[in-house]
């Protein structure tokens, strides 16, 4: 494949995940929900999790500062997102969806800044955000340029302040263990297997451009670059709480264990679960 190829590949992937966050995973469905909700559990026996989960990002955060980018805002869709930019002046909403901008604006309104703009370039003076954090953003970018994603995060955060990612890998053990175990349960009661959990979704109208990669694969990548910290961000993904977890099996009080064993090992969940926590600083 020439380079001229790649380029008008890369392009259409872009055009194609703009496109779909414009006119579906962005759409309000509910006060408040958007269609891209569908890939969380929502339940009320996951919620205390979920919330967990979702604070962990601002633990690495400095708790205040002038401006925090958050690259790949969407709408800022979940309350604790908010949370992230309580100490700062500003919160500036980069995103390639101008529904999700919009979206954000009426979430924080004078509060956030807002930017149509491309992680892979961003339109920001280096060293210009004491604090920058990514959620789900990167796996959505050509794999071609996801390191290039990875650097410019770097190169726009300050010295002394750190960033937080959070992404999913493409191959994560225990989660993976658990799919497949799921998979085989439903066949053996003669249910389809649901396949909303594949890595590798590249299908509109269901979802859109998806490349994760392995934790060996990233850590290999930034390497020469700058280091970073893998921690946990949660160790399961939705395919396996939406099948295991429930009130009738005992489901807040095993989430409340497994939340516990992140916290005790958050560099082994980081590495074999689902979804890592990624840190640098510069």
């Amino acid at each position: 494949m020439t380079g001229t190829q790649t380029n008008l590949d890369e392009r259409e992937i872009k055009r194609q995940v703009r496109e779909f966050y414009d006119r579906v995973g962005w759409q309000e469905i509910s006060d408040g929900l958007f269609q891209n909700a569908r890939y969380e559990d929502l339940r009320p026996v996951s919620q205390e999790y979920i919330h967990r989960a979702h604070l962990r990002v601002k633990r690495h955060l400095a708790p205040s500062g002038r401006l925090l980018l958050d690259a790949g805002s969407g709408p800022i869709q979940y309350p604790e997102y908010l949370e992230y930019s309580a100490g700062y002046e500003k919160r500036v909403c980069a995103d390639v969806s101008i529904t999700a901008l919009q979206a954000a604006r009426k979430r924080i309104g004078d509060k956030g800044l807002f930017v149509v703009a491309d992680v892979t370039r961003l339109p920001f003076a280096s060293d210009a955000f004491d604090g920058v954090v990514s959620l789900h953003t990167i796996h959505h970018v050509p794999e071609g340029e996801q390191v290039t994603g990875y650097r410019e995060l770097h190169r726009v955060l300050a010295p002394g302040r750190s960033a937080a990612v959070v992404n999913g890998w493409g191959d994560a053990p225990l989660d993976t263990f658990f799919v497949k175990l799921t998979d085989l349960i439903k066949r053996v009661r003669g249910a389809a297997p649901e396949k909303d959990h594949l890595p590798q979704e590249k299908t509109l109208g269901r979802g859109t451009f998806v490349k994760k990669r392995g934790y060996k694969e990233l850590r290999q990548a930034l390497s020469s670059y700058f280091p970073i910290d893998i921690y946990v961000w949660r160790t399961l993904g939705t395919h396996f709480l939406r099948f295991y977890i429930r009130e009738e099996w005992a489901g807040r009080f095993w989430l409340k264990v497994l939340y516990r064993l992140e916290e005790l090992f958050p560099r082994f969940f980081g590495k074999h679960g689902r979804y890592p926590l990624i840190v640098f600083s510069k």
